[in-house]
């Protein structure tokens, strides 16, 4: 099986965010992003990953749909091509899978 190599980066600051966003182009194939709370309402971090020409997946450790009316609408994840929520920590390694397999695709 294929390794892959993986670059962590961790902010509360959406602004933060958005510049590993925008740094990730021509370094990366790939993005992971779990928004957090910016998943509701961050326009800007929508328009940041729709601005990179690389494929991202959007990933909950919770399940967003069965918790409080108000965190089951994500506006970031219009901007992934995929979604991965309620695994827990295996959300990431679902979603890392999904892309490496895209990637080997060529998609």
């Amino acid at each position: 099986d294929e390794k892959i190599q993986v670059q962590i980066e961790q902010s509360n600051s959406e602004g933060q965010i958005i510049d590993y966003i925008q740094n990730a182009y021509d370094k990366y194939d790939a993005i992971v992003i779990n928004p957090g709370a910016y998943t509701h309402y961050s326009i800007a971090i929508f328009d940041a990953l729709k601005s990179v020409p690389i494929p991202s997946v959007e990933v909950h450790m919770s399940n967003i749909y069965s918790r409080e009316e108000f965190r089951k609408k994500s506006v970031t994840a219009g901007a992934c091509i995929g979604q991965i929520t309620g695994f827990g920590i295996q959300s990431y390694i679902m979603a890392l899978s999904a892309l490496k397999n895209m990637h080997k695709k060529g998609l």
